[in-house]
């Protein structure tokens, strides 16, 4: 078991290799432009949404910075910190969510071990999202914000059009900010759990069903909730 579970993550990361350049060559061959194989994160938006038309979060955005907790079944709790300074679209759409509860329930669907694990989207299949999308809060889509990819990090994920980016994020297990700065708005970072998303990530390893890091919906891992603090 252990050696199928060495070859698996030996794979995996291979892959990562060959797809982080680029999406060209690693997306299924689907309608929603879903990025597949690729470890640069994304978000692929459903039949029923257009990414055309996007918002910024309704009213005032946030500022300075903020707390929230995430709670994962089997797992414990997640502190995190949001910079809305640095990226106040995206800060200010992820408190909203919060707030209303959405996550509340939903689950880490894609998951690349020693690397990244991503959830916030409804269908739990990687196309669905809140029905609005944000604008692009990072460096190669004319933000300033140079918030880095270390490990703990916090981003939004989106498809291949950068202001897609809708209810899903994933954060760094590790550091990627060699593969990810300046192609994914980070907009915090974890402050105290962490090792927990690490396990999470490891414990996956037996669920993932392809090289894109899919877990089937009955392995993925539930966010119970996510907490407002300030």
């Amino acid at each position: 078991m252990l050696k199928k579970k060495s070859v698996l993550i030996t794979c995996l990361a291979l892959v990562t290799c060959l797809c982080m350049l680029g999406f060209s060559g690693c997306e299924k061959s689907n309608n929603t432009g879903e990025a597949a194989g690729s470890a640069k994160s994304a978000e692929a938006v459903s039949a029923e949404e257009s990414a055309e038309d996007t918002e910024e979060a309704s009213g005032d955005l946030l500022s300075g910075m903020h707390h929230v907790t995430m709670e994962l079944a089997n797992y414990g709790t997640v502190s995190i910190e949001l910079n809305a300074d640095k990226a106040p679209v995206t800060v200010t759409n992820f408190v909203k969510l919060a707030k209303e509860g959405f996550y509340d329930g939903l689950t880490f669907h894609r998951i690349i071990p020693d690397q990244f694990v991503q959830g916030g989207d409804p269908l739990g299949n990687g196309r669905g999202g809140s029905g609005e999308h944000i604008v692009g809060e990072f460096a190669a889509n004319g933000s300033d914000n140079d918030l880095s990819h270390t490990a703990g990090a916090i981003a939004m994920a989106r498809n291949q059009n950068p202001d897609s980016a809708s209810s899903q994020f994933f954060i760094d297990v590790t550091d990627m900010s060699q593969s990810f700065d300046g192609q994914y708005a980070v907009f915090g970072y974890v402050t105290d759990g962490l090792e927990l998303l690490k396990k999470m990530s490891e414990d996956a390893v037996q669920y993932i069903a392809d090289r894109n890091g899919t877990i089937p919906a009955p392995n993925q891992p539930v966010i119970t909730s996510v907490k407002v603090i300030d």
